[in-house]
């Protein structure tokens, strides 16, 4: 029985102020017409049945999810105590997997992502599981990079697994300047996209050699008190806390068109852009412009004879940088007081 895991919390406050705490990343339709959590779940159906997927967000979005995702039962969306990390979150979700089927395999995703090529994405996810079940592994899937990403993690492959692509994971670089990325790529790492794969067994007994950050809940989470087991846990992402402690850790290549869409330039990599470059989302219109991406929610909005422009109308908030400082809206909304930054400011990103 395999099953899937998308992790829907967190805010992305590199959105502001269309995500907010209330309405994140993950259910703006950022790439398409549907939101990101969406897409993330429609992509994987083919995989697995829709009973066999689970998604793990806050309290405060389990209606909202619920009404994105109407092919899952409610059950399935799982409201977390606290934000506490991608640990404690795969833990509690892969224990729900493996009540259901001890012999249970699962697959970890992210709710924000898009793929430009879903068919090849879903066969990397089942070799990835094939891996896991195979080999008892813990497996993540690396996207060949298509540009030095100082954003990205990366995972360097070593040793090979038996005969075909599988390698053995020799260390994991956390957002490297140009120079290292650059040095990565040549050295044949990959972007660490995030999506992991393996048995609920393999994963319980690593989580209890090395994951020490939530091992003292473990027994909480057994009795299914799920708000003990959060309140025992220290907050730690599945890549530290296992990952890069496990011996059992593997890496397949994949080429599926992956993106993070990590901040409002990235639109211009998911959407189609204009003949000067210029991606319009809403009522939004360029005029002379060029390279530019313009998002406007509420009335309209029209960029004349700029160049390499952000505009965002969302609500009451308007907000105005250059596809360059994009990415650092979260150093932006400190720096603002609170009333402006309160209109849409996000709180509480975990990610």
């Amino acid at each position: 029985m395999r099953w899937v895991v998308v992790l829907a919390g967190g805010v992305g406050s590199r959105f502001w102020p269309a995500s907010t705490s209330q309405r994140p990343k993950q259910l703006l339709a950022l790439a398409g017409e549907r939101p990101l959590v969406a897409d993330a779940v429609l992509r994987l159906l083919p995989l697995v049945a829709a009973e066999r997927v689970l998604v793990v967000g806050s309290t405060r979005l389990q209606d909202a999810l619920r009404r994105a995702l109407p092919e899952l039962p409610a059950a399935n969306v799982l409201a977390e105590p606290f934000a506490a990390s991608t640990a404690p979150a795969l833990a509690w979700a892969t224990a729900r997997a493996a009540a259901a089927d001890p012999a249970a395999s699962v697959l970890s995703v992210h709710a924000d992502w898009t793929v430009g090529n879903p068919a090849a994405f879903r066969a990397a996810a089942a070799a990835a599981l094939d891996l896991a079940e195979r080999e008892g592994a813990l497996v993540t899937v690396g996207a060949r990079p298509t540009r030095p990403e100082i954003g990205y993690g990366y995972v360097v492959p070593g040793g090979p697994i038996g005969a075909g692509p599988a390698r053995r994971i020799a260390r994991f670089v956390e957002k490297p300047d140009r120079a290292e990325a650059e040095r990565l790529i040549a050295g044949g790492a990959l972007w660490n996209t995030g999506m992991f794969a393996w048995t609920a067994a393999r994963f319980r007994a690593e989580c209890e050699r090395h994951a020490r950050e939530i091992t003292g809940g473990l027994p909480a989470l057994d009795r299914g008190d799920v708000a003990g087991f959060y309140r025992a846990a220290t907050p730690v992402s599945v890549d530290v806390g296992l990952y890069e402690r496990t011996d059992r850790g593997a890496v397949l290549p994949g080429d599926f068109g992956w993106d993070d869409v990590g901040s409002w330039a990235a639109l211009s990599r998911v959407r189609a852009a204009d003949a000067a470059g210029n991606v319009a989302v809403g009522s939004a219109w360029t005029v002379d412009a060029r390279n530019c991406i313009v998002w406007s929610e509420d009335g309209t909005t029209v960029v004349d004879g700029v160049s390499d422009l952000v505009v965002v109308r969302s609500g009451d908030v308007t907000l105005v940088t250059t596809r360059e400082r994009a990415p650092q809206l979260k150093e932006l909304l400190a720096r603002l007081p609170p009333h402006v930054a309160g209109g849409g400011a996000p709180q509480g990103d975990r990610r």
